[in-house]
């Protein structure tokens, strides 16, 4: 690579009004446990492809959500942010003000199956092939007809009806999936993402995923959580799970019977899920803030305290310093970050759920505590949220081993 290519600057920018009438706020609401803008910031910043990251939006918990989550904020214009503004506009708009970015990689927020090496692969064409502009396709193998207005007729587009070929002996057309557009500066200043030398990205068709409309999103979720990209992990995946207690194991609340004593309920799917963990050699552990300390009686253990020995999990009660606690347990079992995972569900939590390698939160917890978890389950605490942590703490696991195996794999063919 010459010095001068090696020099110029690339951005990644990712355009996320907030008026989208399809689907209101689409940009951050929660697919598969993230907000929607997540899944491709974590991508593009774990490419460590760019010289930085962008988000060009004009609302501001799009702002803030995207910063939570690594990227700058671009405020966009409310001409580039209206319903029939075309997308070049707002790419246009952002070269204008950042006159040192050289090439840009303008990516689709509702493309959620986005993976480092998607990006990596237009990068290394641009610096080192010299192309001027790449943008990200999917083969499709389809028979395209016209409309022919008047009689219902139609004529073939892609096919000679008396020779049609079978899908093995064609090699099929390059479709654009919209995930994302490369393009130097001097294109997107023409008003162009495609000029010059043109590339092209091919996307297998498992990651090529749009969100549009409403019915649009269950069926990403189910693929996001199949194919998409669940952040970099240590070949060692998840040793330690930590769970809040009220709010998390339990509902929040406190009951109490006509005698005055009290008693709590917790969902007993949560406990199979952890039993799921420990039976892969993941420890579990409880945790307790000052406020969740709960007085015993003539020597005998607290409700949360019989929850834990239930759950065959070590607990800590009356905890005022839970990033401490945390930090305690971590290097006593000489754990990096990404191996420990934490869900809780209030501001006291907020220092855990940003250091573990995966933070979570049940569905009502706090609303800043939703921000930042890297994983939000649709349940709330005590109704099912732990089950759903734990699910997902065994598929990223699994899909790390998948990842070092094929790694392994790779390397010894080479």
């Amino acid at each position: 690579m010459s010095e001068e290519k090696k020099d110029k600057h690339f951005a990644a920018l990712v355009l996320a009004r907030g008026g989208s009438k399809g689907i209101p706020l689409k940009n951050i609401k929660p697919l598969a446990g993230l907000p929607l803008v997540a899944w491709c910031l974590r991508a593009l910043l774990d490419s460590g492809e760019f010289d930085s990251v962008w988000v060009s939006t004009d609302h501001d918990e799009i702002a803030r959500i995207s910063q939570e989550w690594g990227a700058q904020v671009f405020r966009r214009s409310a001409q580039t942010a209206a319903d029939k503004s075309p997308s070049i506009d707002a790419v246009k708009e952002f070269a204008t003000h950042h006159p040192e970015v050289d090439y840009i990689a303008q990516v689709q927020c509702t493309s959620p199956c986005l993976h480092p090496f998607h990006v990596a692969g237009p990068c290394r064409m641009m610096r080192e092939e010299g192309f001027d502009s790449v943008f990200a396709v999917t083969r499709r193998h389809g028979f395209r007809w016209q409309e022919v207005h008047g009689g219902g007729k139609t004529a073939p587009l892609n096919l000679d009806p008396k020779n049609r070929p079978r899908r093995q002996d064609w090699d099929g057309e390059l479709i654009e999936n919209g995930s994302f557009y490369f393009a130097t500066r001097e294109l997107i200043l023409d008003g162009l993402f495609q000029g010059g030398k043109i590339g092209y990205f091919e996307m297998q068709a498992e990651y090529s995923v749009d969100i549009d409309t409403d019915i649009d999103w269950p069926i990403a979720e189910q693929r996001v959580l199949k194919f998409g990209y669940f952040g970099k992990t240590r070949p060692q995946g998840i040793c330690l799970v930590v769970l809040g207690a009220d709010g998390v194991l339990t509902d929040n609340q406190v009951h109490l019977t006509s005698t005055g004593e009290e008693f709590r309920s917790f969902n007993y799917s949560d406990t199979i899920g952890i039993k799921q963990l420990q039976a892969r050699g993941v420890e579990v552990k409880v945790i307790a803030g000052d406020d969740g300390a709960e007085s015993r009686k003539d020597g005998q253990s607290s409700i949360l305290d019989s929850l834990a020995k239930r759950l065959g999990a070590d607990i800590v009660m009356g905890c005022n310093d839970k990033v401490a606690q945390l930090e305690s347990w971590r290097k006593e079992k000489q754990l990096e970050w990404t191996q420990v995972a934490y869900i809780g569900n209030d501001l006291p939590d907020m220092g855990c759920i940003k250091l573990a390698g995966i933070g979570g939160a049940p569905g009502d917890a706090h609303h800043d505590i939703r921000t930042i978890a890297n994983f939000v389950c649709r349940q709330p605490g005590g109704r099912g949220a732990v089950r759903e942590f734990c699910d997902h703490v065994l598929l990223v696991m699994e899909k790390a081993k998948s990842a070092i195996e094929q790694a392994e794999k790779a390397a010894s063919k080479s």
